[in-house]
């Protein structure tokens, strides 16, 4: 039941009635064994009567007359035995299970070290491996947080205090009001583009979030964002060249993910290109292949390693994080995207996403 009322009471109780796991243990072994020996002491008394001439029977019925306590004896010597040993058992259960509890204390902590135990018992190491690559995970992505608070908040300062200066010089009057004005406009466009783009890398990024995959024509999404981006293209007279082997490619993928990773494809092909950019959708063995190829100047081969590291910028970049969205992107989905130039000059971006089978995405 979901009332809020009940649901309080009930897990007040539940808190209330909790034991150790120990006790319960020794308690629940005890007891069967108790009622094991005492059945099989009270069976025994009753065959002995039914049968009286069974074997040396007779005169175990005789003792069994006289005293009753005798016959008892060794159930209660046995159960004595019991408790010792399963105290003993229990705590060979238990007290792995109160390590690995400390240690999940622990990471709850902040703490994310891993640990050495070790385990007999297959399902006790299973869980350990599982905590020990949580804590991997965990460490992993606190420090690239960090790691991202440091850039976002150095690529922040640079537009604001641009910003800041030509404000200043029109309230001073050492600039011309109309060009400082423009400036600001720019550099505001400029800082609320990078402000989205920090804003969807974090979103992403969190571990937590959750996305629903539904089935996509993925040609025709590159074709919506290169319709959505055409007027940006028409300004720089580059044109688009599709080349698709199919007219439809269905996908089970996060939409919205592989749309913007198109978007910032086609957005970094369109200010390098010198007249045109060929947008490619193709099924090779067991992947798809998204291709956005254009026919500029190609990437330098020293930067061409790190052009998808967060906040690194080549030649008239804009602010970094673009490409190394479309990556985060693909990990999402099992992917990869790659990067390479052209042998008849230009640059292609391969965007590389698995078909069949879970996809990689969080749903």
């Amino acid at each position: 039941m979901r009332k809020k009322g009940m649901g309080f009471v009930m897990r007040k109780n539940k808190i209330k009635n909790k034991t150790k796991l120990r006790k319960r243990i020794l308690l629940a072994f005890s007891l069967v064994l108790f009622f094991s020996f005492s059945i099989a002491g009270v069976l025994s008394n009753i065959l002995m009567r039914i049968f009286p001439n069974y074997g040396n029977y007779y005169l175990v019925e005789q003792v069994a007359d006289r005293s009753n306590i005798v016959s008892f004896m060794p159930i209660g010597i046995m159960f004595v035995v019991a408790v010792v040993v399963t105290y003993f058992l229990s705590n060979s259960i238990t007290r792995p299970i109160e390590d690995l509890g400390e240690f999940a204390l622990s990471i709850g902590d902040g703490n994310f070290n891993t640990n050495d135990f070790e385990f007999q018992d297959v399902e006790l190491e299973n869980l350990n491996a599982a905590l020990n690559k949580s804590v991997r995970q965990l460490k992993a992505y606190d420090a690239s947080q960090k790691d991202f608070f440091q850039n976002a908040s150095h690529e922040l300062r640079t537009p604001l205090m641009s910003i800041k200066c030509y404000a200043e010089g029109i309230v001073y009057g050492v600039m011309d009001p109309k060009q400082a004005s423009e400036t600001i406009l720019e550099e505001t466009d400029k800082l609320s583009e990078l402000v989205t783009d920090l804003l969807y890398i974090a979103k992403i990024d969190n571990i937590t979030t959750i996305y629903a995959a539904e089935d996509v024509d993925l040609i025709g999404i590159i074709k919506e964002c290169a319709e959505r981006q055409q007027a940006l293209a028409n300004k720089k007279h580059i044109g688009f060249v599709y080349s698709f082997d199919e007219s439809i490619i269905l996908y089970s993928c996060i939409a919205d993910l592989i749309s913007r990773a198109v978007d910032n494809l086609i957005s970094n092909a369109i200010r390098y290109a010198s007249s045109t950019i060929t947008l490619s959708c193709r099924k090779i063995d067991k992947n798809i292949q998204i291709i956005v190829a254009d026919d500029g100047e190609g990437i330098d081969e020293e930067i061409l390693p790190f052009i998808f590291q967060r906040f690194y910028k080549g030649k008239g970049g804009n602010t970094g994080i673009g490409l190394s969205i479309v990556k985060s992107i693909s990990e999402q989905h099992k992917g990869h995207i790659k990067a390479a130039n052209l042998n008849n000059g230009g640059a292609a971006f391969t965007l590389t996403l698995p078909l069949g089978g879970k996809n990689g995405y969080k749903i």
